[in-house]
């Protein structure tokens, strides 16, 4: 529709004000089908989802209120008119500020320069995969009609929001993640928008992991049983815990597993935030490897401060049926019994695993992104919340993958204070125990379970998600 409205109207340059009427008499008139002379924002988001432009990003709802002067029930003509009037004067600021050299056009190497200060470093041939989704005459270059029209009524009208369609999802919760957090827009940070999608995000996570929780038990099981395990498999698994302590047990220690998501999110956000400041300089743009260092040194804060509750969560997890009546009364035996140290056990190998899950999970991230740029990025530069899902999960399993060894040294290292002889080892003589006598293999016991649980998880925080954030009116 737009792409043919902009072949119309640029057929005729006689009058620019009355040009610009028509063009947006046309839009109001293809809105408003039930033609009553007002477009609500049912009728809104019908019109941007017909015309390709709805990509979850509430674009007709901050077109609406923002548009909506008198605060009625629909936009008339003339407040849908100011509307776009006042959002080409942003766009125009938009074209000049990318528009380096004020020649009037947007090339290839602006789009690189751009989204390389915003963090996203892409190649000269996915930035003009960019510039053709924009680019109607064929010319390889951005003037300003062509940016006008394609940002008219589309959710972003700047590069910084082009750059934000590749935002890292905090929808996504796959269990214990300590990838590096969300970016946040400006926009997001004044209205506040940021710390309810972090809330909408949290009961998300919480009611996915609760609804896997007998897979993370499992894996748990798995890893610690580590010979009897050779002979437990996903049924056999089950079926074991179920006759030890009945259904309920399946979900065992998952309450520390759900009340840990708020703190460390509180934390890995907060240390984000202040890490990225002490490393760019001179209020330049944070670029990956900033990004990369502010999130695994946030990761390693918050693993750090919340760890005593990781150790409580596998205990509970492996603990005999009444052994432990809640969280406060197994942290007291385990005070009384072990002592304070017993609350840290692990951390080393824990703290060692942040590197290559976030280093990982950011990797392939980048190059699924890079893929879809290079390939499918020719008729619009958003990827839709399908892809970044697929990219985020995906990702984030990578990561999962690849730190999983040090994962099963930091659990064996949790409960070596459970087995008979009672001794401590060092996590050197651990691995080179699992090493001498299990195998390769034996680093990488319970994977199977931890990685089946990876796409219901992402099922249910994306369903949750969706229901949450319309609660709190952010859809």
């Amino acid at each position: 529709m737009l792409r043919w409205l902009r072949g119309f109207v640029l057929l005729g340059v006689a009058c620019q004000k009355d040009e610009d009427d028509l063009r947006y008499e046309i839009l109001f008139q293809d809105l408003d089908s039930d033609g009553d002379g007002l477009v609500d924002i049912v009728e809104l988001q019908e019109g941007l989802k017909n015309w390709g432009l709805s990509s979850g990003q509430n674009s007709e709802k901050h077109i609406f209120e923002a548009g909506n002067t008198n605060d009625d029930s629909g936009l008339d003509f003339e407040e849908f008119m100011q509307y776009l009037k006042d959002h080409e004067i942003k766009m125009r600021l938009a074209f000049n500020s990318l528009d380096k050299n004020n020649d009037g056009i947007i090339e290839t190497s602006e789009i690189i320069a751009a989204l390389k200060s915003l963090g996203v470093n892409i190649s000269e041939a996915q930035a003009k995969k960019i510039l053709q989704s924009i680019d109607s005459d064929g010319t390889m270059t951005i003037d300003w009609d062509e940016w006008k029209y394609y940002f008219l009524l589309h959710p972003a009208k700047n590069i910084d929001e082009i750059a934000h369609f590749w935002k890292r999802s905090t929808i996504i919760d796959i269990g214990e993640s300590i990838s590096i957090p969300d970016e946040f827009t400006e926009q997001e940070k004044r209205s506040g928008d940021w710390w309810r999608r972090l809330v909408a995000a949290g009961i998300a996570g919480a009611v996915a992991r609760t609804c896997t929780a007998p897979f993370d038990r499992l894996k748990v099981m798995m890893q610690v049983h580590s010979l009897k395990s050779r002979r437990l498999r996903l049924i056999g698994g089950f079926e074991q815990m179920v006759k030890e302590g009945g259904i309920h047990s399946l979900w065992r220690g998952n309450g520390v597993n759900v009340f840990k998501i708020a703190p460390e999110t509180t934390l890995k956000i907060g240390a984000y935030e202040q890490y990225k400041k002490w490393l760019s300089f001179d209020d330049a743009k944070v670029g990956i490897t900033e990004r990369f260092v502010s999130g695994s040194l946030a990761g390693a804060t918050a693993q750090t401060c919340i760890y005593p509750m990781e150790v409580l969560k596998t205990r509970m997890i492996l603990g005999e049926t009444g052994q432990y009546s809640g969280v406060i009364d197994c942290g007291k035996k385990l005070l009384k019994q072990e002592g304070v140290r017993t609350f840290f056990k692990g951390y080393i190998p824990n703290f060692l695993g942040i590197l290559p899950y976030a280093g990982i999970d950011l990797a392939v991230y980048e190059l699924l992104k890079n893929y879809w740029l290079e390939h499918y990025a020719t008729n619009s530069v958003d990827p839709g919340i399908i892809i970044l899902l697929g990219c985020s999960a995906l990702s984030h399993t990578c990561g999962q993958i690849a730190s999983f060894p040090l994962n099963l040294v930091r659990t064996r290292m949790q409960v070596q204070a459970l087995e008979e002889k009672g001794t401590t080892t060092s996590m050197i003589h651990l691995i080179q125990e699992i090493h001498n006598n299990e195998g390769k293999k034996g680093f990488f016991r319970g994977l199977t379970p931890n990685i089946i649980k990876v796409l219901p998880a992402v099922i249910i925080s994306c369903a949750a998600y969706e229901k949450v954030t319309q609660h709190m009116g952010l859809i």
